[in-house]
C-alpha cells in the first residue's frame, strides 16, 4: 500500500506541474490571439510560432549585442513536434553535460555555429574552438568556414587553450570599452572541457555578461551532480540521454515556472549539410573581399593637406570596425615592430610610408629607408630601368644595405640633429613645433628594416651604431627626427646588452605581428595567435592593458594603386626635385655611370684620381688628389684582381682632366693576368692623344733612375702606372755596380720627390708588408699618403696604419681609401671591371 501511495502522489504531482507548464504556455501566446483550448491547439500554435523565429531574415541578427533565437531541434509530445530555440549570442551561452566524442553533440555544435553565423552579418562574429579530447574532429566539418576567415584552428593542446583563453578574455576586456555598434561576436566552442583551471576561464566568461560580446557553447560540462564543475552563468543546459535530449531553462527565457526546463524530450536536428556550410563560407568570403580593408582606406581624401607642426599621423588600418590611427608625435616619437618571416612587416611598412606620404608634402615629411635583408622593401621608391618615378619624400633609400652605410645615414642624422638644434637656439624655442611655419624643416622618418644587423657583432661599428641610436633615439623627439627600427628579433643583439632597455625605452609605440611578441612586455601576450594581415598596436612601450588589433590590408595586393599613388606624387613633386641617393649593396658602379667622371674636364688642379663611390648618404665620388705636397702617390694593396680595375680607373679619370699632350702615361703590366687590361688601356690614351709608352721591369728600374737624376724634369705630369709593383722585387732589389744604388733606392726618391717634380706613382702592390719593404720601412709609409686596402686584414692594415681599432672588415665589392695627409678613411665601392668610357 505505501508503495501505491507514493506512485499516486507521484502521478498527482507530475499532473499539477504539467498544467502550470500548460498555462504558462497559454499566458506567453495570449498576445497573439485568443488562448488555445488543448493540448493539440496548443501544440500547432507553437510549431506555427517557431517556425516564424526560424525564419528570421539571413544576415540580420545583432548577435554581438543581443541575443537570438537558434534552432536546436523538435520537442515530441503525444499531440505532435514544435521546434525548439534558444537565446544564443551575446551574454547567452549554452551547455552540454556530454563532449564531442558522442556523435550527436558533435552535430548539435557544429549546426548552432552555421545557424549563428547564418543569422549574424559578415564581419560581426568570429568562432574559435578547443578540442583537446578529439584533437580538433569535431570541427572538421567545417573547414569551409575555416577556409573563409571565420572559423580559427581550433587548441587540441593545454598551452594552445590557454593562449586562446587569453585572446578570448582581451577580446571581452576590449569589447566592455567599445561601443555597442563597433562589437564584434566571439564565439568559444568547446568540444570537450579542458583541464579545470581552463574550465574555470571558460566558465567566468559566462559571467561577463553580454557587453563583453562572448557566447560560450560547452560540451561535457555535467548539468548537475557531485562534480566540481564551477557554476556557468547565463546558460541553456542540455542532458543527452540515450534517445532525447532535455533542455534546461534559458537565460531570460525560462521554458518552466519551477525552474525544471522544457516538459517534453528534444530530438536533435542532425549536421549541417556540406552544401549548407559551403555556401555560407561563399557568402563570408565574398563579404571580407567586399568589406575588407583595402588600400584605399588608409589614404586622405585630398593629398599633402596634412601639417607635421605637432607631428605625423596615419590610418594603419581596422580595429574592429573603425580605422586605426598610429602617429609620430611627441607621445609616440619613435616605433618598434617586431615579426617572424612572412609576417607582413614589408607590407605594414609600404602602408605607413604611402599613407604619410599621400598625407604631407614633401616640405613637410622626408624619409630615409634603410633595408638589411634581401633589398625589395624599399626599391619602389626609387626609379628605375622600367619605371622612372621615384617617391618625392625620399631622401636617401638603402637596398641590401652595408651596416657601414646604415652608419653613415645615422651620422648624417646626427648632424641634422645638430643643425636643428642650432635653429631652435636661433628663434629661442625647444620643440620642432614651436618654430614659425617659414622657419620649420620638414620631419624625417627614418625606417630600419631588419635592423638587427646593424649591430651584429660587438666591433667598433656596431659599438657607432648603438651610441647613434641613443643619441636620436633620446633626442630626435623635440627635433623632428623619427625612428622605426623593425626586425625579427629584438633580443640576443650583443652590442646592445646593457642599454637595449635604455634604447627601446625611447620607442613607446610597438607594433607585434605574428611571431613578433619579443617587442611587448613579457606579461603581454595579447599578441599570440595572431595571423597574417593583423597586428598588435601597443602605445605604452609593450605594457598590458594598451593593446589595439588592427588589420591592415596587403599593400603587394594593390600593386596597381600604390603604383598610381606614386606616380600620382611623382607628377605633384616641387619644381627641382632630385631622385633618392641610393645605395644597392648589390651593384657595383661602372666609372661611366658616374656624375663625378661626367664632371671632369681638362685644367683640373690639382688632378683627381676616381677609385669607386664612397659608402655614404650622397652616394660621395671616391677619389684621391695629386697635388705637388709630398706623398701624393696611390698604392692599391691586396691580392684580389679588382686592384687592377681601380688603377685603370684611376689612370683613366686622370687623363680626362689633362689637355692632349700635357700629361705622359707609363705602364708597366708586371702581374700576371694584367697585361690585356694595361694595353687596353695604354690604346685608350693613345686614342685621347696622351703619350703612353708600356715598361717591362728592367724598363721601369731605369725610368725610376732617369725620373730621379734628370735635371730638367718633363713639362707637364707624369704618370707612372705599375700593375704589380711587388713583381718587379728582383730587378729594384739589384745594385748597379757603378753606383751601388738599387732600384729600390730610385723608387724611394721618387716616392719622396716625385710630386714635386710632376711624377706619381699609382702602383698595385699585392701584400702589405710587400709595401712597406718597398717603402723602407713603416718609418718611410707617409712617402705614399694614399691607399686602397682591398682584401687586407684589418689587423694588419690598423698595424701599418697606425690606428688601434679601426672599423673595417674586408669583404668582396668594398676597399678602403685612406688619405694620410687628410686624417680621413672611407669605405668605398671600387669601380667595376669593363667601365667603358670616352
Amino acid at each position: 500500500m505505501g508503495r501505491l501511495a507514493s506512485a499516486y502522489r507521484q502521478a498527482v504531482d507530475r499532473h499539477r506541474r504539467a498544467l502550470r507548464h500548460w498555462e504558462a504556455a497559454r499566458h506567453l501566446l495570449g498576445a497573439a490571439g485568443p488562448a488555445p483550448v488543448g493540448s493539440p491547439e496548443l501544440v500547432a500554435r507553437l510549431a506555427r510560432l517557431g517556425g516564424e523565429l526560424a525564419a528570421a531574415v539571413p544576415g540580420t541578427a545583432r548577435v554581438a549585442t543581443h541575443p537570438v533565437p537558434v534552432r536546436l531541434g523538435a520537442a515530441t509530445t503525444v499531440d505532435g513536434a514544435f521546434p525548439v530555440l534558444v537565446p544564443v549570442g551575446a551574454g547567452a551561452h549554452l551547455a552540454l553535460d556530454q563532449d564531442a566524442r558522442d556523435p550527436r553533440v558533435g552535430e548539435l555544435l557544429r549546426a548552432v555555429v552555421v545557424r549563428l553565423l547564418t543569422a549574424a552579418p559578415a564581419g560581426t562574429i568570429r568562432v574559435v574552438g578547443i578540442d583537446q579530447a578529439a584533437f580538433g574532429a569535431a570541427f572538421l566539418p567545417l573547414r569551409p568556414l575555416h577556409d573563409a576567415g571565420v572559423l580559427a584552428a581550433a587548441a587540441t593542446t593545454e598551452a594552445e587553450t590557454t593562449a586562446l583563453l587569453d585572446a578570448a578574455e582581451r577580446h571581452a576586456r576590449t569589447a566592455q570599452r567599445s561601443a555597442p555598434e563597433d562589437r564584434e561576436l566571439l564565439v568559444v566552442v568547446a568540444a570537450s572541457a579542458p583541464p579545470p583551471r581552463e574550465l574555470a576561464r571558460l566558465a567566468a566568461l559566462t559571467h561577463a555578461g553580454p557587453a563583453a560580446a562572448v557566447c560560450v557553447l560547452l560540451a561535457g560540462h555535467p548539468a548537475a551532480g557531485p562534480s566540481a564543475a564551477p557554476p556557468l552563468g547565463a546558460t541553456t543546459q542540455l542532458r543527452i540521454t540515450e534517445r532525447y535530449t532535455l533542455v534546461g531553462d534559458p537565460p531570460g527565457r525560462p521554458f518552466s515556472a519551477d525552474g525544471s526546463g522544457l516538459a517534453a524530450p528534444v530530438v536533435l536536428d542532425g549536421d549541417p549539410s556540406h552544401a549548407a556550410v559551403t555556401a555560407l563560407a561563399r557568402r563570408y568570403a565574398e563579404a571580407a573581399d567586399q568589406d575588407g580593408v583595402t588600400f584605399a582606406d588608409l589614404l586622405p581624401a585630398q593629398r599633402w593637406a596634412g601639417s607635421a607642426a605637432s607631428g605625423l599621423r596615419t590610418v594603419l588600418g581596422r580595429a574592429g570596425r573603425r580605422p586605426l590611427a598610429v602617429a609620430f608625435d611627441d607621445a609616440t616619437p619613435h616605433w618598434l615592430i617586431g615579426g617572424r618571416t612572412g609576417a607582413g612587416k614589408t607590407v605594414l611598412l609600404l602602408d605607413v610610408l604611402y599613407g604619410l606620404a599621400a598625407r604631407y608634402s614633401p616640405a613637410e615629411l622626408r624619409l630615409m629607408l634603410l633595408d638589411f635583408k634581401e633589398g625589395v622593401s624599399f626599391t619602389e621608391f626609387v626609379p628605375t630601368d622600367r619605371d622612372p618615378s621615384w617617391l618625392p619624400h625620399a631622401d636617401a633609400v638603402g637596398i641590401e644595405s652595408d651596416r657601414e652605410y646604415g652608419v653613415a645615414v645615422l651620422r648624417e642624422l646626427r648632424a641634422e640633429l645638430g643643425r636643428r638644434a642650432d635653429l631652435l637656439k636661433r628663434h629661442g624655442v625647444s620643440r620642432l613645433a614651436d618654430l614659425p611655419p617659414n622657419a620649420r624643416p620638414p620631419r624625417i622618418v627614418t625606417v630600419i628594416d631588419e635592423f638587427h644587423v646593424l649591430f651584429a657583432g660587438n666591433d667598433a661599428l656596431a659599438r657607432q651604431a648603438v651610441d647613434l641610436i641613443e643619441e636620436l633615439a633620446r633626442k630626435g623627439r623635440s627635433y623632428g627626427l623619427h625612428l622605426v627600427l623593425a626586425s625579427q628579433s629584438t633580443t640576443g643583439i650583443e652590442a646592445l646588452y646593457g642599454r637595449a632597455e635604455a634604447i627601446f625605452g625611447q620607442f613607446p609605440l610597438r607594433i607585434a605581428l605574428p611571431g613578433g611578441d619579443a617587442v611587448l612586455d613579457p606579461r603581454n601576450d595579447s599578441a599570440r595567435g595572431l595571423t597574417v594581415g593583423t597586428a598588435v598596436i601597443n602605445t605604452a612601450a609593450g605594457a598590458p592593458g594598451a593593446d589595439a588589433e588592427v588589420r591592415f590590408p596587403d599593400a603587394h595586393a594593390a600593386s596597381a594603386d600604390l603604383a598610381a599613388l606614386r606616380h600620382e606624387l611623382h607628377a605633384a613633386r616641387p619644381a627641382g626635385s632630385r631622385p633618392p641617393s641610393v645605395f644597392r649593396g648589390h651593384e657595383t658602379p661602372r666609372l661611366a655611370d658616374d656624375p663625378a667622371w661626367t664632371a671632369l674636364v681638362p685644367g683640373g688642379d690639382p688632378p683627381y684620381a676616381l677609385v669607386g663611390r664612397v659608402v655614404d648618404v650622397a652616394g660621395s665620388p671616391a677619389g684621391f688628389a695629386l697635388d705637388a705636397s709630398p706623398g701624393r702617390h696611390l698604392a692599391v694593396v691586396g691580392t684580389a684582381a679588382v686592384g687592377a680595375e681601380v688603377l685603370r680607373s684611376a689612370a683613366l679619370s686622370l687623363a680626362r682632366q689633362h689637355a692632349p699632350g700635357t700629361a705622359r702615361f707609363l705602364f708597366a703590366p708586371l702581374a700576371p693576368g694584367t697585361t690585356d687590361a694595361a694595353d687596353d688601356l695604354a690604346m685608350t690614351l693613345a686614342a685621347a692623344g696622351h703619350p703612353v709608352r708600356r715598361l717591362d721591369a728592367e724598363a721601369l728600374r731605369a725610368q725610376l733612375a732617369e725620373a730621379v737624376t734628370a735635371d730638367d724634369p718633363a713639362s707637364g705630369r707624369t704618370y707612372l702606372v705599375v700593375f704589380g709593383m711587388d713583381a718587379a722585387a728582383t730587378t729594384l732589389a739589384a745594385s748597379d755596380p757603378a753606383t751601388f744604388r738599387s732600384g729600390y733606392d730610385d723608387l724611394r726618391a721618387v716616392l719622396r720627390q716625385g710630386p714635386a717634380r710632376g711624377v706619381h706613382v699609382l702602383g698595385w702592390w699585392r701584400g702589405l708588408r710587400r709595401l712597406a719593404e718597398d717603402l723602407g720601412g713603416s718609418g718611410q709609409r707617409d712617402d705614399v699618403t694614399g691607399l686602397v686596402a682591398l682584401n687586407v686584414p684589418a689587423a694588419d692594415l690598423g698595424l701599418h696604419l697606425g690606428v688601434h681599432d679601426l672599423a673595417y672588415v674586408p669583404r668582396e665589392g668594398r676597399a678602403l681609401l685612406v688619405d694620410r695627409h687628410e686624417h680621413r678613411t672611407a669605405l668605398i665601392v671600387p669601380f667595376a671591371a669593363g667601365s667603358d668610357v670616352t
